[in-house]
């Protein structure tokens, strides 16, 4: 047989341990817009030297404006990457390594500024967001 208890005292609530608030974008964050800046800014150096590459490698007619202005405002980024490696592929054809190697250091370029933003950015005591 089960012992009933009298019903005159009510049982407290246990007391519960404070509530810690964080915001999703607390931990871990930083400068979100200046890594954005860098990326954009650095996919556009990438695909104006890409356009080059392959502008060099299919043939495409230095006559043609449009060819031309992308030839000249990427050959300004190429140029220090020029004479690296030689170049093969005949007169209207040109395999074009200066932009391969143009491609490549750029975008490391941009990922390190990335990374160093996030860094420097991130608040004391918290790891920055990985990539």
């Amino acid at each position: 047989m089960a012992v009933q208890q009298p019903d005159s005292a009510p049982v407290p609530a246990p007391a519960s341990a404070p509530v810690q608030h964080y915001s999703a974008g607390e931990e871990g964050s930083y400068n979100f817009r200046a890594t954005a800046v860098v990326g954009f800014i650095v996919g556009i150096v990438d695909i104006l030297i890409a356009a080059r590459f392959l502008g060099k490698l299919l043939g495409a007619s230095a006559s043609s404006s449009f060819v031309h202005a992308i030839y000249q405002v990427s050959g300004v980024m190429v140029a220090p990457f020029t004479g690296i490696f030689g170049d093969t592929g005949t007169k209207t054809n040109t395999f074009e390594t200066a932009s391969l190697v143009a491609l490549v250091v750029y975008a490391v370029i941009g990922w390190g500024i990335v990374v160093l933003i996030r860094i420097i950015t991130a608040p004391k005591g918290t790891k920055p967001a990985s990539s």
